[in-house]
C-alpha cells in the first residue's frame, strides 16, 4: 500500500478512561469524576474510579505496546493531575507519573503523542464557569506551558485539546457528557472559548518549544444525503455546516460557517477583535478521528442504511466514507500534515474457553479502513500516522465499561489484559508494513 517507511502506526487512549487512581497521590477532582459520581448519569452506575488503573499498571500497558510493534502512542495528560484545582501550585506526584510514563515509553522506543485535553476539566475550574469563563482559556495556557517545562525535552508531538465539538455539544448543549448542561447557545460560547484557548496554548507551548509538533485533533461525521435531491443536499450541507465544519473553517479559514452565524451573533462580547487570527494560527499538523458516516434525509434524520454492518454502538461500518472524507478535507482547507488519531469499532467480545478473544468483525473494520486510509494517500492526501482507537477496553464515558473498543482485552475484575485477534492482526499488519 502507500505508506511510507516513517510512517507513525500506533494506538490510542486518554487519561479518565484507563487511569483510574482518581484521588490518588493528590489528584484534584475532574468534571467526569463528578459525571460519574451522579446518580443516572452513567450505565450501571460505573465509574472510572479504577478503569484500567493504567496509573498503577502503566509499565505492563507500555510492554504490551512495545510486543504490538507500536511506534507511537497517544495519551492524555489529566489536567486535575498536575494541578489539583487547574491553576496554582503544581501536584509533583502527578508531573512524575506522566514523567515515568513518558520515560517508559521512549526505552521502548515508542513516540509519545501527548493530547493537553481530553474532556476532564478540573472542577474547581467548572465551578469558576468552566469553558463559558473566557479566563479558563489563559489557565489552560498555563496547563500547557508547566507540561511542557516538564516533558518538552522528551516529548516531540503536542495536541491542545481532542474533539472540542464533543466537548461543547455533547457536555452544554446534549447533556449526556460531564458537565451535562443543556443550553445550545452556551454550547455555542464554549466553542468560541476552547478554540480561543488552542490558541493561547498553542502560543504558549511554541514559546518555551519551537520545535514542537503542535496540533489540534478534530472528529469528523460525514453527512451524505439519502435522495439526490436539492432538498436533501441542502440539509445535509447544513448539517455538515454545523458539524463537520464548525471548527476546521475558524482554525485554517479564519471564520466561522455561514449556518452556525445566526447564533454568533447572539454571543455578544464572547468574539472579540483579534481572536480569529488567534485561533488560525499555523499549526504542524491536525488529528482527524472517524467511525462513522451519517445518511440523512430531508427531515435531517439520521437513518439505518439497509444491508449495512453496526457496531455496538449503533454505528455504520462504511471505510469508502472516510477516504472520502480525508479528500474532502484535503480539497477544502490548506491543511497541514495529517494524523488519523482516533479509528475503531466496539463489537460483543468475550474471552473463549481457550482464552482467546476472537473480534473477526474488529479485524475487517481496520483492515477495511486502513486500506481507506492508503487510498486517501494515493489520491494526493498527506497523512502521516494511524492511530487505532483504543489500545484497551476503557471506561467509555456515558456507556462505562459496557462498551469494547480495545484491541487488547481488559479483564476489569481482575485487570487482566489478553491481546485480542484485532491485535495480533495489528501487530503482523505493522511488522509488514516496517
Amino acid at each position: 500500500m502507500n505508506f511510507a517507511t516513517d510512517f507513525l502506526w500506533g494506538a490510542a487512549t486518554a487519561a479518565h478512561q484507563i487511569e483510574g487512581a482518581w484521588q490518588a497521590d493528590g489528584k484534584g477532582e475532574s468534571i467526569w469524576d463528578r459525571f460519574n459520581h451522579t446518580p443516572g448519569k452513567i450505565f450501571n452506575g460505573e465509574t472510572g474510579d479504577v478503569a484500567c488503573d493504567h496509573y498503577h499498571r502503566y509499565r505492563e500497558d507500555v510492554a504490551l505496546m512495545q510486543r504490538l510493534g507500536l511506534r507511537a502512542y497517544r495519551f492524555s495528560t489529566a489536567w486535575s493531575r498536575v494541578l489539583p484545582t487547574g491553576r496554582g501550585a503544581p501536584n509533583q506526584a502527578g508531573l512524575d507519573f506522566y514523567d515515568r510514563l513518558v520515560d517508559a515509553l521512549l526505552a521502548a522506543n515508542i513516540q509519545p503523542f501527548l493530547t493537553l485535553y481530553h474532556w476532564d476539566l478540573p472542577v474547581a475550574l467548572f465551578e469558576l464557569g468552566g469553558w463559558s469563563n473566557r479566563d479558563v482559556g489563559h489557565y489552560f495556557a498555563d496547563y500547557a506551558a508547566l507540561m511542557v517545562k516538564r516533558l518538552g525535552d522528551r516529548v516531540r508531538y503536542w495536541t491542545t485539546l481532542n474533539e472540542p465539538y464533543v466537548i461543547a455539544f455533547l457536555g452544554h448543549h446534549l447533556g449526556v457528557h460531564a458537565p451535562g448542561l443543556r443550553d445550545e447557545l452556551l454550547a455555542f460560547q464554549v466553542t468560541h472559548h476552547l478554540l480561543v484557548a488552542h490558541g493561547l496554548a498553542t502560543q504558549a507551548i511554541r514559546a518555551l518549544l519551537p520545535s514542537a509538533q503542535v496540533g489540534i485533533v478534530l472528529d469528523f461525521t460525514p453527512v451524505e444525503p439519502l435522495h439526490d435531491s436539492e432538498t436533501n443536499r441542502l440539509v445535509a450541507e447544513t448539517i455538515w455546516q454545523k458539524t463537520g465544519a464548525l471548527f476546521p473553517d475558524p482554525l485554517f479559514r479564519a471564520h466561522y460557517p455561514l449556518a452556525v452565524e445566526p447564533m454568533l451573533a447572539q454571543l455578544g462580547t464572547t468574539l472579540q477583535p483579534g481572536d480569529l487570527a488567534l485561533i488560525a494560527q499555523k499549526l504542524d499538523y491536525v488529528g482527524v478521528n472517524f467511525y462513522r458516516r451519517h445518511v440523512v434525509d430531508e427531515q435531517g434524520r439520521a437513518l439505518a442504511v439497509p444491508g449495512s454492518e453496526y457496531t455496538e454502538m449503533g454505528w455504520e461500518v462504511h471505510a469508502p466514507a472516510f477516504t472520502q472524507l480525508l479528500v474532502q478535507l484535503a480539497r477544502d482547507y490548506r491543511l497541514p500534515p495529517i494524523y488519523i488519531t482516533e479509528n475503531g469499532a466496539a463489537f460483543p467480545d468475550v474471552v473463549d474457553a481457550d482464552g482467546r478473544v476472537r473480534d473477526p468483525r474488529r479485524v475487517n473494520y481496520l483492515r477495511e479502513h486502513i486500506a481507506a486510509v492508503g487510498d486517501a494517500i494515493a489520491r494526493g492526501v498527506d497523512v502521516r500516522g494511524y492511530f487505532v482507537w483504543s489500545l484497551l477496553d476503557n471506561f467509555e464515558w456515558a456507556f462505562g465499561c459496557s462498551k469494547r473498543f480495545g484491541i487488547v482485552y481488559t479483564d476489569y475484575a481482575t485487570q487482566r489484559r489478553i491481546v485480542k485477534d484485532s491485535g495480533e492482526w495489528y501487530a503482523r499488519w505493522i511488522a509488514q508494513v516496517g
